[in-house]
């Protein structure tokens, strides 16, 4: 089962947010998108490459548009952590932000 943390869920709404400024359609549809593509993680969660600057074989990211969707595998499913935008600079690979 995929869960959303409550951060993820925000970095979700935030990206809707920015982009209903110019199109509430293209918002819509980005969302969708996204959400999809975590729904798939469901039967497929080992398809994103591992997070470079994790190293981590369990914490993953899948490519929506220009965002990275960040999730982790364990025991019980899966989680997704951040949606971030690809520019983002996250070289520290601070697991420990994306898991507030």
């Amino acid at each position: 089962m995929v869960k959303w943390t409550t951060p993820a869920k925000s970095d979700l709404r935030d990206i809707h947010d920015y982009i209903a400024r110019d199109s509430k359609f293209y918002a819509q549809k980005v969302a969708q998108t996204v959400v999809s593509r975590s729904e798939m993680l469901n039967d497929f969660p080992e398809i994103g490459r591992i997070v470079s600057e994790i190293g981590d074989h369990s914490i993953r990211e899948v490519f929506v548009y220009s965002y990275r969707l960040i999730y982790e595998i364990s025991p019980n499913g899966v989680h997704i952590l951040a949606l971030i935008h690809s520019k983002r600079d996250f070289s520290s690979g601070n697991l420990d932000e994306l898991r507030k």
